[in-house]
């Protein structure tokens, strides 16, 4: 049985894939990265609720 994620990424993959970042980071400095990463997501998001509350916001300026 194979697990598909992303892509065709196996079980296999990803687990190789984190013990590469564990190693070339090490276990300190993955909590650091990963709220560093969540700060960006939370930025990515609000910029995208601004925009869509503009788009929004556009049709009833013009209608005025």
């Amino acid at each position: 049985m194979t697990t598909l994620f992303i892509g065709g990424i196996g079980m296999q993959e990803v687990l190789l894939i984190a013990l590469v970042v564990l190693l070339f980071f090490g276990g300190k400095k993955i909590p650091e990265l990963m709220k560093g990463l969540g700060k960006g997501v939370r930025s990515f998001k609000e910029g995208m609720n601004e925009m869509e509350k503009d788009i929004k916001e556009k049709p009833e300026e013009e209608k005025k």
